[in-house]
C-alpha cells in the first residue's frame, strides 16, 4: 500500500506542474488586461477604479510568483539538490519544513486569498448594490485575516510543519472561515444573477441584451466558482489529513484572475445591476439594457455604429 509520503509527494510535484501551467495564464491574463487598461487611460482619462483594478492585478501577480518560486524552490531542493538525504524526502521536508522562503511562500498565499476574497466580497456588493448584505461576510474576511497570521506563525516556527502538529489545526480553521466566506459570497452572487434572470424572463424586460450578463459562464466567473470549489476540496482534504490537500492548496491559490473578463465587457458593475433593477421596478415591456462603451458613454446596443462590441467597465 502506497505511504503517506509517498502520495503527499506526488501531490506537491503535480500541483508545481499545475501550477506552472496556470501561472503562464494568469500573466496572460495581467499582460492582456494592464494593457486594456494603459491603452485606455492613453485614449481617455478614466475612472479611478481602472487604476485600482490594475493594482489589484498586479498585487495578485506579485502573490502568485512568490508563491510559484517557494514551492518550485523548495521541490528542487528535496528531490534533485538534496536527493541522498538521510531518511529521504519525507525526513527533508519534516527538517525543513520551515525555512523562511516556505514560509514567505504561505504568507503570499494567505495575502493572495485575502486579496481575492476582498475582491469577492467587493463583487457581491456590486451584484446586490446593497452594503447590508455584504456585512456578514466582512466579519468572516477579519476572522479570517487574524486565523492567516496566526497560521503563518505557527508554520513558520522552528521545526514547524504545515501538516504536523498546531499548524494544521490552525490553518484548517482559517481555510473554514475562508470557504465559508467564498461560498456565502459565490451563494449570494449566484442567487442574484439568477433572480435576475428569471425575473427578466417572466416580465420580457432586456432578454437579448441581458444574455450576455446571464449565461452560465457568466455565472461562473462572477461568483469566482472555481475558487471556491477548489477551496472547499482543500478543506476537506485537509481536515481529513489526506496527502491530497497540498494539491488541492496549489489548484486554490491559483484560481484568482478573473478581472480580464470584466475588462472585456462581460463583468457586472454597479451601473448594470442598478440600469436592470430599474428596468425590472418600472418597464412591462421589452427594454434594452444599457452597456457601457469604452469611452465612458452609455448605448442600450451592445454593437456600435462601428460595429465593435461596447467594453463595460466595473465601477
Amino acid at each position: 500500500m502506497t505511504d503517506w509520503n509517498t502520495i503527499f509527494q506526488n501531490c506537491w510535484y503535480i500541483g508545481n506542474n499545475f501550477n506552472a501551467i496556470l501561472y503562464g495564464v494568469a500573466v496572460m491574463f495581467y499582460l492582456m488586461s494592464a494593457r486594456l487598461i494603459l491603452n485606455g487611460r492613453r485614449a481617455k482619462p478614466r475612472r479611478n477604479s481602472d487604476k485600482w483594478l490594475l493594482f489589484l492585478n498586479t498585487g495578485l501577480i506579485v502573490m502568485i510568483t512568490i508563491y510559484l518560486i517557494a514551492q518550485n524552490f523548495f521541490g528542487q531542493e528535496m528531490w534533485v539538490i538534496n536527493e541522498g538525504y538521510p531518511g529521504g524526502s519525507g525526513q527533508y521536508y519534516a527538517d525543513h519544513a520551515a525555512v523562511w522562503y516556505q514560509t514567505l511562500g504561505s504568507a503570499s498565499s494567505v495575502v493572495l486569498c485575502l486579496m481575492s476574497d476582498a475582491f469577492l466580497i467587493y463583487r457581491t456588493y456590486v451584484v446586490w448594490t446593497d452594503w447590508r448584505v455584504v456585512i456578514f461576510p466582512s466579519i468572516l474576511y477579519c476572522g479570517a485575516a487574524a486565523l492567516g497570521i496566526m497560521t503563518c506563525y505557527f508554520s513558520g516556527r522552528s521545526n514547524a510543519d504545515f501538516f504536523v502538529g498546531v499548524a494544521p489545526h490552525v490553518a484548517l480553521s482559517y481555510s473554514t472561515v475562508v470557504i465559508t466566506t467564498n461560498v456565502l459570497c459565490t451563494t449570494l452572487i449566484c442567487g442574484r444573477i439568477l433572480w435576475i434572470r428569471r425575473k427578466m424572463q417572466t416580465v420580457g424586460v432586456g432578454s437579448a441584451a441581458a444574455r450576455a450578463f446571464t449565461t452560465a459562464v457568466s455565472i461562473v466567473v462572477e461568483s469566482m466558482l472555481p475558487y471556491t470549489l477548489f477551496g472547499v476540496a482543500y478543506v476537506a482534504t485537509l481536515g481529513a489529513n489526506s496527502p491530497v490537500a497540498i494539491l488541492f492548496l496549489s489548484l486554490y491559490v491559483m484560481f484568482t484572475m478573473i478581472i480580464l473578463w470584466m475588462l472585456m465587457g462581460r463583468g457586472w458593475s454597479q451601473e448594470t445591476t442598478t440600469m436592470w433593477t430599474r428596468s425590472l421596478d418600472n418597464s412591462p415591456t421589452e427594454t434594452k439594457a444599457p452597456f457601457t462603451l469604452s469611452d465612458g458613454s452609455l448605448t442600450d446596443d451592445p454593437v456600435t455604429k462601428e460595429g465593435s462590441t461596447g467594453t463595460a467597465f466595473a465601477v
